[in-house]
């Protein structure tokens, strides 16, 4: 438990700077409000008719299967720095991962979760 007293300190550290400078920003910053304002940002052009539109479920699902293979992927990095460490145990047990994650990936393909219509 000593080694990660250092990793502690620090993140404390970084959150009571984070909640100094968000504390600072909300207590010195300018609030305008008005029209303009509360307007969505698009180029600079001015908006013509709703603004507000309705997004398929589709859009979501695709950024949510996006981030869990992404998140995925991050584990896999590890695994090919220490690879020569592993051996053949690493190597099999991170082939069945890959399996795993394959399986999910075919799954969604098949469910008609990636298509546009």
């Amino acid at each position: 438990m000593i080694e990660y007293v250092a990793i502690f300190v620090m993140m404390f550290i970084a959150a009571i700077i984070a909640v100094i400078i968000i504390g600072a920003s909300h207590l010195l910053g300018q609030r305008t409000k008005g029209k303009a304002k509360l307007a969505p940002y698009e180029c600079g052009m001015t908006t013509s008719g709703p603004t507000r539109r309705m997004m398929t479920i589709r859009y979501y699902i695709v950024a949510m299967l996006f981030l869990v293979f992404d998140i995925e992927i991050i584990f896999l990095y590890p695994w090919a720095v220490i690879t020569k460490r592993l051996g053949l145990f690493g190597f099999i047990e991170m082939l069945v991962f890959v399996i795993i994650l394959f399986i999910g990936y075919i799954y969604i393909w098949k469910k008609g979760a990636l298509e546009w219509e």
